[in-house]
């Protein structure tokens, strides 16, 4: 009788603490993850594209889709080294299995691009709007610099580029994540430009906050 209270005692705890522990291993901080995007760019004037985005992005160690994303925009050039985007990004995400999130997002992006001896150097300030459910609406300001610089392996031209990005949050009040990338970027063409890098983000606030991130991005140009 003894031993058969101890074993239920035994499965009461065992029940309670066991999805906690399993919750803690399958939300883990950190993900490695493959990411996609696709961009296509459609000239409407000389200075003003329309733009077209997809997203797709693999993770819980490349095993499964985490992070779908389509939108559009205009991107607006300013003479030689300012450009406008606004626009919009329809976003689903589930990083855990059994975790849906749904977003939309309003930004805003201002991009100086400018040479400086053999580089070029690009600053990036993006706002954003998050509209997300569940999760709570917030706003964040983004900060990328890049730098890049071309290099010529026999008879291929590519450009080589480092950037690091800060995020800031108001729901923190706080920087919350930063960004390191590194790549390689090849024009193929006038409408075909390729890139592919490694970037590693750290953010103690999310859940993969801290990721390992081989990436390709696919620039058209229609």
């Amino acid at each position: 009788m003894i031993f058969t209270k101890q074993l239920a005692i035994a499965a009461f705890i065992f029940i309670a603490v066991f999805p906690v522990i399993l919750n803690g291993q399958t939300r883990s901080r950190a993900d490695t993850q493959e990411w996609n995007d696709v961009q296509f760019y459609a000239p409407v004037t000389k200075t003003v594209d329309f733009v077209l985005y997809g997203t797709l992005r693999l993770g819980r160690n490349v095993s499964h889709s985490v992070d779908e994303r389509i939108g559009a925009g205009f991107s607006f050039k300013f003479g030689k080294y300012l450009t406008l985007a606004p626009f919009y990004l329809h976003i689903r995400t589930q990083p855990f299995a059994g975790t849906h999130v749904y977003e939309n997002r309003l930004n805003l992006a201002g991009t100086l691009r400018f040479p400086l001896g053999h580089f070029t150097v690009s600053d990036r300030n993006l706002f954003e709007r998050r509209l997300r459910h569940p999760g709570g609406d917030s706003t964040r300001y983004r900060n990328r610099l890049q730098i890049d610089h071309p290099v010529k392996l026999g008879d291929v031209k590519l450009n080589v580029f480092a950037a690091d990005e800060v995020f800031y949050d108001w729901s923190f009040n706080a920087w919350v994540r930063n960004r390191f990338s590194a790549g390689i970027s090849k024009a193929w063409n006038k409408q075909l430009t390729t890139d592919l890098y490694y970037l590693r983000q750290n953010d103690g606030h999310s859940r993969p906050g801290d990721l390992h991130v081989i990436g390709t991005t696919f620039r058209i140009r229609l």
